[in-house]
């Protein structure tokens, strides 16, 4: 039989190792600093995301070269043909929406990628397991892509407005509220188009099934409001006119496709604001109802 061997003397911990008051494990205590988390580090995190993947300065770059190219293009065409009073009352920030129509579509397919995408290669489960916060991990990228859309917007749309009321001259001056609405309000509108695209994917896991419901959002009632013939539906195809989103972006420049009615001055602004907080209450909820 074996001699019991006497307990051997332990050394003693070290000073990083002492036992936390209070703490549920009192022989150990981390040496790595436990920090509350809070908003600020998951939007660092989604900045760190969105500046860092080549899909962003893609769309973004796209938007741009559609924004200003074909804004200052227009504008550029319309100032070699305009003869002499053709000009004459026309608001030479309306050019601008052409680009705008066209670069829509870039911010909607960025919108979508920002959150549709990690569902598709499963860094979702990193981003939850990371921030379980639901609600905190959707709130950031939110704020982290309406200020890169608003800020990206806001500067092509400026620009292509200096330049268009260079270049034509003949054209009335723009007014105070004009200038705001052309700019400011115009971009709003956009970071929030790009801003319910975000929430769309969120909501379909799937980026060209989002991306595809939203350009149906922007172009089917118009599409389907111009091929309404019967008078039986003249209604509906006025409310389609009137309330699709290519009429909206007109309405910043006081060029609406309908003269019966429907949004006017500000008003696409707070319906895009409502439909967007109804949305983003609306994919709140599912993800935290459903796995990721």
């Amino acid at each position: 039989m074996s001699t019991p061997q006497p307990p051997m003397p332990q050394a003693a911990a070290p000073d990083w190792q002492a036992p936390a008051p209070g703490s549920p494990y009192p022989g150990y205590t981390s040496p790595i600093p436990v920090v509350r988390t809070h908003l600020g580090h998951a939007i660092a995190s989604e900045w760190t995301k969105i500046r860092s993947v080549r899909s962003t300065m893609w769309t973004l770059g796209v938007f741009v070269l559609l924004v200003v190219g074909i804004g200052l293009l227009v504008a550029a065409l319309v100032s070699a043909n305009e003869s002499d009073g053709t000009l004459e009352g026309e608001n030479p920030l309306s050019f601008g929406v052409f680009g705008l129509l066209l670069g829509s579509i870039c911010i909607i397919t960025l919108g979508v990628l920002t959150t549709a995408s990690e569902y598709g290669t499963g860094m979702i489960r990193t981003t939850m397991t990371a921030c379980p916060s639901r609600a905190r991990v959707l709130a950031a990228k939110a704020i982290v892509f309406f200020a890169v859309a608003f800020t990206v917007t806001f500067v092509s749309v400026l620009l292509v407005a200096l330049a268009d009321v260079a270049m034509l001259s003949s054209a009335r001056t723009p007014s105070g509220e004009e200038w705001l609405k052309g700019t400011l309000g115009i971009s709003f509108y956009i970071a929030l188009l790009g801003l319910l695209s975000l929430v769309v994917g969120s909501v379909i896991r799937h980026s060209a099934g989002a991306i595809t419901i939203m350009i149906g959002l922007v172009l089917a009632p118009l599409v389907i409001a111009l091929f309404m013939f019967s008078q039986a539906l003249e209604d509906l195809r006025q409310a389609l006119f009137e309330y699709s989103i290519p009429n909206q972006l007109a309405v910043f420049y006081s060029n609406s496709l309908s003269d019966t009615g429907g949004p006017s001055g500000w008003d696409p602004l707070w319906i895009a604001l409502g439909v967007t907080a109804a949305a983003f209450a609306g994919a709140v909820a599912l993800l935290n109802s459903r796995d990721v």
